[in-house]
């Protein structure tokens, strides 16, 4: 499928207005529209490695920083990071004859392993690596207990009621401005917060200390001005910027970071608010729950051949459309259409009226693409039936049992539930050399709905429209 990841071959036109492949689409069964990238929400269902497939809720992965407790990336290349057993002689103690196993961890490809930075080998294949702390770990810690105590502070004041209200009781008022903490504290042993000051609500902050400029700036030593520098041994900036809170300068101080975690994610209509692709939970599986992608519910469009485009000549062009579907469906072929148009223009006009924003239907901020044919295109006049999918018929040689009264001029091919169509486009006059070819149709097709509701139990039949535009090649200048 790598042709439909094209981003000028053949793009459909969202209900929102932006122009999207096939492949970037999806289809909403419930409300019957086209849904892109933003016009989805997209929800996180779980997190997991991707080197030990190790997958963890939501919660559990926050507390350990979204990051794996067992998988290493290598700080040169960002590749996973491997154990690798060395014999060595045994410690003091021990017979000097006897080796010992000891483990490191290595990358096979940049061929990085930790003895490069002095890291010292482990005992056990699952040790525990030394990782290199932040030396400011105390200072954002404090920074960040400042903001929560901040925030609830902030929060308390808003559920603060007026005087006038119905007195609460002692236990209440504890748990409200924090007065359980502080008693928590004292009775295991700790020390209370420092005092910096205190609000309205009288509860204690830590104290932050303000950053302040210096003056006296150490100089660059000569070796800056007078040898040449050894970028084999400069880190990158995407190495640096991999570790922000370090952020090492030469390649002999990078230290291995616990693996990010990646996640799984399903996609949820903005309008219905029903899922439009939903993952396995686990993450070893490729299979969907749900998978409404745009290709399984409405017609492919490919470019199979086209004739050289001279600008003012007409210029014959064939068109494969395939039909996913396992209903036959009629292709109409009509002129571009705009959105707001029809029904959608009352609900515009409404919203108007109300002061509101100019919206589609669906609530999705309608975008103004700014995308201009340049080509004219002749469409077919009669319309154009293809077949319900049939994978047995990919393998049959023997002949198509289907018997289409086709119009040779139009339909110059047919193999199962794929036609090619021809079409003819006239380039403008007053295009340029190597200037892109740009034309765009309407293409209405008979979608059968198969999601029962609440009034009709039985298969609907739909008829849908989208926008086509067709990028097939660069405009030469010919006699």
């Amino acid at each position: 499928m790598s042709y439909l990841l094209k981003e000028n071959y053949v793009r459909y036109e969202c209900t929102c207005g932006s122009l999207r492949s096939i492949a970037e689409l999806y289809f909403c069964r419930h409300c019957l529209e086209f849904r892109c990238g933003y016009c989805v929400c997209h929800e996180v269902d779980s997190h997991y490695c991707s080197n030990c497939m190790e997958h963890l809720p939501s919660a559990e992965a926050r507390l350990k920083k979204n990051r794996c407790s067992t998988c290493f990336d290598c700080p040169n290349c960002f590749h996973p990071l491997s154990v690798r057993a060395t014999m060595r002689s045994a410690e003091d103690g021990a017979s000097k004859g006897t080796p010992a196993k000891r483990y490191f961890l290595s990358c096979f490809f940049c061929r990085w392993t930790t003895r490069d930075v002095n890291i010292p080998d482990q005992t056990v294949a699952a040790g525990s690596w030394p990782i290199k702390e932040n030396p400011d770990a105390e200072l954002l810690s404090s920074y960040l207990e400042y903001y929560k105590m901040t925030a609830m502070t902030e929060r308390s004041q808003k559920e603060k009621k007026s005087f006038s209200s119905i007195r609460k009781g002692y236990n209440s008022l504890t748990d409200k401005y924090g007065l359980t903490a502080m008693i928590a504290r004292k009775r295991a042993g700790l020390p209370s917060l420092p005092l910096a000051g205190k609000d309205l609500n009288q509860t204690t902050l830590p104290i932050i200390k303000p950053c302040t400029a210096v003056e006296n700036i150490e100089p660059l030593p000569d070796s800056y001005y007078t040898e040449v520098p050894d970028l084999t041994k400069v880190t990158t900036l995407e190495q640096r910027h991999a570790n922000p809170m370090l952020q090492p300068e030469y390649t002999n101080m990078l230290h291995p970071q616990h693996r990010h975690f990646y996640i799984k994610r399903s996609l949820r209509c903005r309008k219905c608010e029903h899922n439009v692709s939903k993952p396995e939970y686990n993450p070893g599986s490729i299979k969907f729950k749900i998978q409404h992608s745009a290709y399984y519910h409405m017609p492919e469009v490919r470019i199979m051949t086209y004739e050289p485009l001279i600008c003012g000549k007409r210029s014959e062009i064939i068109l494969k459309v395939t039909n996913p579907t396992q209903h036959l469906t009629s292709l109409q072929f009509n002129d571009l259409i705009d959105y707001i148009e029809g029904e959608k223009q009352k609900t515009i006009q409404q919203e108007q009226i109300d002061g509101k924003k100019e919206t589609t239907h669906s609530g999705v901020a309608k975008l103004k693409h700014s995308i201009i044919t340049n080509a004219k295109v002749e469409l077919p006049s009669c319309s154009v039936i293809l077949p319900p999918r049939d994978d047995a018929a990919e393998y049959d040689d023997s002949g198509d049992t289907h018997n289409f009264q086709d119009d040779p001029k139009i339909v110059v091919w047919r193999k199962g539930n794929k036609a090619a169509i021809k079409f003819a486009i006239t380039p403008d006059k007053l295009l340029e050399q190597d200037e892109e070819i740009i034309f765009g149709f309407s293409l209405e097709y008979g979608y059968v709905n198969t999601m029962p509701t609440l009034e009709q139990r039985q298969p609907q039949r739909t008829e849908m429209q989208v926008n086509l535009y067709i990028n097939p090649g660069k405009v030469s200048q010919g006699k």
